[in-house]
């Protein structure tokens, strides 16, 4: 029976540490913009001009 109460105090740490990490991450900006990061692989970049010095 000792180590059902040895588990539940290891499983109440792991929890948590699970809330503090949670929080930190809020208040830092980790869940600010979720949508811009998925969007961005869409987004075409702008073409590279070749330079007017440079023989191709």
């Amino acid at each position: 029976m000792e180590i059902v109460s040895l588990l539940v105090v290891i499983a109440m740490l792991l929890a948590l540490c699970f809330v503090v990490a949670f929080v930190w991450a809020s208040k830092r900006g980790q869940f600010d913009d979720l949508d811009t990061p998925a969007y961005r692989v869409l987004i075409d970049d702008q073409p590279v001009q070749p330079n007017q010095g440079e023989k191709q």
